[in-house]
């Protein structure tokens, strides 16, 4: 009977507001049916905006709330409890939450993030609970942060005064590889890969220990196949910060899907989630066509490629060109550190005050010149561009040490690394890059030669249909 009252009550709320997506009626009943029967649910979601499917998924958890746990992120808690939880409450529905580092004792919705996710697990707090997760696209990158472990040299000071017996073999690791990273550095404050041995050594030392203090017990937990390790360099204290992160943040938590019903919705069925085809009994793909406002979109022929000498000019010039007149904001992303650092300098001897680095309060006119996750992580809190001007593709990059673990990792199993890893990760991350300009409406240019040089090229056009080709800048 959840199913049915779920159906009723959405369809009072379609009634009020026509503007809720359609299929949420059908998403009500599929979750519903997955609560009560504790199904392994994955979902594929034709939609625009992951936020318009919320009343298809919390009317039926008003309605069965036992034993459910809802993980979110920041963005997504914050939209529970400032817009749906209010809407649900002004239609009679009251959604009952916790958000405890233990689980409720009353029968309410445990809400989670990542990192509390992972507590939770280890503790064993998620016995027999029914997991639910919403936008299943960012689960493992998200999951991956919430995995990530970082020491510092208060961390190893810390560990030698708390273990006297393993201090001078702590203090000599420790200067080995300090002399090691920065001789092997290439520029300052960079990141230096380690080698799989440094973590072996470290958990030879740690092995005189019972219990080692945080985060070192996490690092006897890692396995140097399975992880990306890397050091951060400050060459002006002459210190380093000593990263770690699964490369396949899910197999962490692999037995909980095993043991746990689920329903996760998501905007792809080709994803990480592939690992659990074994485990799913549920498949859905949910929705219809698309129907998106087209974007104006700027690509001119003959672009030099990234590697050209010319190419930093080209960037200068062409943005200046862009930015020449506009009345509104323009949001100019570009990966490359050093070049957006350059550019930005550069743009703002031109432009004076108008142009900002990663400033969520620019001018009425501003230029905000950021990294593509920077834009996507600040563009709720920026008024809405006007233009959007994308100087390199967003491709993860080789200098990254996450990514080229992850890419050895893809070669030693025979892959193709960039057409089976980079290029679906850019896919699937440029139609979140342009949403905020198509909803109002803007221009996107993109000044990377590879797009119209390379033969998967015309895939990033495809995702990023429907759009209308601009074939020369004119004045408004």
């Amino acid at each position: 009977m959840i199913e049915v009252y779920a159906h009723n009550y959405l369809k009072q709320l379609l009634k009020k507001d026509s503007f809720i997506w359609p299929h949420n009626l059908t998403l009500s009943r599929l979750v519903a049916r997955s609560l009560r029967r504790r199904d392994k649910t994955l979902v594929q979601l034709e939609i625009n905006d992951h936020n318009d499917y919320w009343p298809g998924l919390l009317i039926p958890l008003c309605l069965n709330i036992r034993e459910v746990v809802l993980v979110v992120n920041l963005t997504q808690k914050r939209r529970l409890f400032e817009i749906e939880i209010p809407r649900l409450r002004d239609e009679g529905l009251n959604l009952a939450v916790w958000e405890g580092a233990e689980p409720p004792i009353n029968g309410q919705i445990w809400v989670l993030d990542h990192r509390d996710l992972i507590n939770a697990y280890r503790k064993n707090y998620l016995s027999s609970k029914q997991l639910i997760i919403p936008q299943g696209d960012l689960f493992s990158s998200q999951l991956r942060d919430a995995l990530s472990i970082e020491i510092y040299s208060s961390n190893w000071d810390s560990l030698r005064r708390s273990f006297p017996s393993l201090s001078s073999g702590l203090i000599n690791l420790h200067e080995r590889l300090s002399r090691r990273l920065f001789s092997q550095s290439i520029r300052a404050d960079s990141a230096v890969r380690m080698d799989s041995k440094d973590i072996v050594e470290m958990k030879d030392l740690l092995g005189a220990i019972s219990l080692p203090p945080k985060p070192w017990n996490i690092v006897m937990e890692t396995t140097s196949l399975g992880w990306a390790s890397w050091a951060q360099l400050d060459h002006k204290l002459l210190d380093w910060c000593w990263h770690l992160q699964p490369l396949e943040p899910l197999q962490t938590l692999r037995q909980l899907f095993l043991d746990n019903p689920f329903i996760i919705l998501n905007g792809s069925l080709h994803n990480d989630f592939q690992s659990l085809e074994d485990v799913v009994n549920v498949t859905v793909k949910l929705g219809g066509p698309i129907h998106q406002e087209p974007i104006n979109l700027f690509v001119p022929f003959r672009q030099p490629l990234p590697n050209a000498e010319c190419f930093a000019e080209h960037l200068l010039d062409q943005s200046r060109r862009l930015i020449l007149g506009r009345q509104g904001v323009t949001i100019l992303v570009l990966d490359d550190h050093r070049l957006l650092r350059k550019l930005t300098t550069e743009l703002a001897a031109e432009f004076g005050k108008r142009v900002v680095f990663e400033t969520t309060a620019p001018e009425t006119n501003g230029v905000v010149c950021c990294s593509s996750r920077w834009w996507i992580a600040s563009s709720e809190k920026l008024p809405p561009p006007e233009q959007l001007i994308v100087a390199l593709l967003p491709i993860s990059s080789l200098e990254s040490p996450l990514t080229a673990a992850r890419v050895e990792a893809f070669k030693q199993k025979g892959l193709d690394w960039f057409r089976d890893l980079l290029l679906p990760d850019l896919l699937a991350f440029i139609p979140r890059l342009v949403l905020p300009v198509r909803k109002n409406h803007g221009r996107v240019a993109i000044l990377d030669g590879r797009l119209r040089s390379r033969v998967w090229g015309q895939k990033v056009f495809d995702v990023l249909e429907p759009w209308i080709p601009l074939e020369r800048l004119l004045p408004d």
